[in-house]
């Protein structure tokens, strides 16, 4: 049975910090639907960020550059349309489980000062299990040969583990080996005691360059 590496990693821009040690983490769509922009919430759930967004009380959205509408929607399933990948990664909290995605994620973080958290992911994961998924690739990027994706592409961590990525499988498509590792663990859900369930913090100054020499991708998107 697939477990769960012990390690998951949050970006948090420094602008939030504050707000996230007191109040933990929430979804995009959470943060706008405290009124950010009153009647427009809905229609900015479902819209392409193409630039970071600074909200009223100080707290910022990441822009959506790597995931362009044109792009986006030549990799979604049939009778998906952009605008309902927007809602879907809007209604979530992310976290990396590659050690590797994470320093390419750093490097695209460029001039914003961010904290980057550590969390137990089999405890943050058992404590949200109801809510909790996981995806086989990074579904915030859409460009360097995007691949499909759809409702499937979330699958609910007790499915996982028992079934691996059956589920995800297209029609006659090969289904991903056991041992593909997911590279994302997906929570549905706010998590209001984040900090419980963290283990190491790091704040990160940006300005700087990526201390491995890798190619890096543009941001992960607004999560």
């Amino acid at each position: 049975m697939p477990s769960l590496p012990a390690k998951a990693f949050h970006f948090v821009d420094r602008a939030n910090w504050a707000a996230v040690q007191a109040q933990g983490l929430c979804s995009t769509e959470a943060l706008l639907n405290r009124g950010a922009f009153g009647p427009e919430v809905e229609a900015a759930v479902r819209a392409h960020r193409p630039q970071g967004v600074t909200l009223p009380d100080g707290r910022y959205i990441r822009d959506q550059r790597p995931m362009p509408p044109q792009a986006l929607a030549r990799c979604l399933d049939p009778g998906l349309a952009p605008a309902d990948w927007y809602a879907l990664l809007n209604g979530g909290v992310f976290f990396w489980l590659d050690p590797d995605r994470v320093e390419r994620h750093r490097a695209a973080l460029s001039g914003r000062p961010q904290v980057l958290l550590t969390f137990d992911a089999r405890a943050l994961a058992a404590a949200y299990e109801a809510v909790a998924h996981v995806a086989p690739f990074n579904i915030g990027s859409a460009v360097r040969k995007a691949a499909a994706r759809g409702l499937r592409t979330l699958v609910p961590l007790t499915q996982w583990q028992a079934q691996g990525w059956t589920s995800e499988a297209l029609p006659k498509r090969p289904v991903r080996a056991a041992s593909h590792r997911p590279a994302e663990l997906v929570l549905r859900a706010a998590v209001p005691d984040a900090m419980r369930f963290v283990i190491a913090t790091e704040t990160i100054d940006t300005s700087r360059p990526c201390a491995r020499a890798i190619r890096c991708p543009r941001g992960r998107g607004g999560i």
